[in-house]
């Protein structure tokens, strides 16, 4: 009898360990698209850290220079970073984080705001590394890393900005829902569900994410204060962040460099990764 139930506990171990290794999706990925390894849940990279109010959860690849990844929301998760980690991890100590609510973290109990993202990721670089650090942050991520740059700029060196222009309230109604999203791509979902631990409150999540942005205000006074370089990108063609807002905002950031690329949408590194890269790593370089 205990030989068996040691044999269950092994099989269910063994096949919960094979759940955890299988390819994540990444939001719309075409069904040919593989990704090699499950960031977002791959838990010989995986960690922890506590914050105020929520555990959070993100992974270390690498050595080198820390660069640490701010994944877009709702539909953002460290898996839509793939091609960006794949590289980065051979010369620099890429940071994954998992934003609150997202993927692997807990969303908490307080309401979502800017400040608490930009201190959630600082108190993850805090337990990894006492260095400055880069920081590419995509769509929330990137207004995340604006407001890191800003409330923290001894520990930023560099940042990199894509798809995240001007916001203030009334200037794009935010009212996404849950059911929204699950008929847009139900497979992905289905998978970021099972790895939420608290699958219950995706459409808290939603809620609280729109409150966010139909209040927050990212213009001038805030980009103004970041002293770093910040290369801020979009695509062309993204139809809720416009080229001009991203330009706009670009502006008001003393040290900033601009990259557009062409013939892509909202996420233009997942669409046109090599003309993204290609952008990137000069940036990265000087």
């Amino acid at each position: 009898m205990i030989s068996r139930v040691i044999t269950a506990l092994f099989m269910l171990f063994v096949c919960s360990d094979i759940q955890a290794q299988k390819p994540l999706i990444r939001a719309f990925q075409p069904a040919n698209v593989v990704n090699k390894i499950p960031y977002g849940n791959n838990h010989k990279a995986g960690h922890y850290v506590q914050t105020k109010d929520a555990k959070i959860y993100y992974e270390v690849y690498g050595k080198g220079q820390p660069i640490v990844l701010l994944h877009g929301g709702l539909f953002g998760s460290t898996i839509e970073f793939a091609d960006f980690i794949d590289q980065l991890k051979q010369k620099f100590q890429v940071i994954a984080i998992s934003t609150r609510g997202h993927g692997k973290s807990e969303l908490g109990t307080e309401p979502l705001t800017l400040e608490q993202r930009a201190n959630d990721a600082m108190t993850v670089i805090n337990a990894v590394t006492k260095d400055s650090v880069i920081v590419l942050g995509f769509s929330d991520g990137g207004y995340s890393a604006y407001k890191l740059g800003a409330m923290y700029p001894e520990r930023v060196k560099k940042m990199i900005v894509i798809g995240a222009g001007e916001v203030r309230p009334g200037l794009r109604e935010f009212k996404f829902t849950a059911k929204m999203a699950m008929e847009m791509d139900k497979p992905f979902w289905e998978q970021q569900l099972k790895l939420m631990p608290e699958p219950n409150r995706v459409e808290d999540l939603f809620t609280q994410v729109a409150n966010c942005y139909n209040n927050v205000t990212v213009s001038k006074d805030l980009l103004s204060t970041i002293k770093c370089p910040v290369l801020v990108m979009a695509g062309d063609r993204d139809g809720g962040n416009p080229v001009e807002r991203v330009v706009s905002a670009a502006r008001s950031i003393l040290n900033h460099q601009i990259s557009i690329i062409p013939n892509t949408g909202h996420g233009c590194h997942n669409e046109n990764f090599p003309a993204t890269w290609a952008s990137i790593l000069p940036f990265l370089k000087n």
